[in-house]
């Protein structure tokens, strides 16, 4: 029995903006999509300026120039929200810190 062996290309496609989230398409087909709210720069910005995107780090990232923010496809892959949201949340109330009793 022969197997083909078809490899990751983690490089981004294209990126869209359904509904309340954003989309990556890798170069191998996959499809990233995770909720809008992890990147609060862009969950804040207009639909021109979401749009307005530009595959760098060699094929490895996204930048939006106008918002300075910067994603990369390792991070997406990885599941992580952008560095400042939880602070964000946390500063919204929808984070609350719980302490544990002794």
């Amino acid at each position: 029995m022969s197997f083909s062996t078809i490899a990751a290309d983690e490089r981004v496609s294209t990126v869209s903006f359904p509904d309340d989230s954003i989309s990556v398409l890798l170069m191998d087909g996959r499809t990233i999509t995770v909720p809008l709210a992890w990147y609060p720069r862009l969950l804040a910005a207009t639909a021109a300026e979401r749009e307005n995107w530009k595959i760098a780090g060699g094929g490895y990232g996204i930048h939006w120039p106008e918002l300075d923010e910067d994603l990369s496809t390792e991070g997406l892959l990885r599941g992580a929200p952008a560095p400042d949201f939880r602070a964000t949340r946390r500063r919204n109330g929808s984070i609350r810190k719980t302490t544990r009793s002794k």
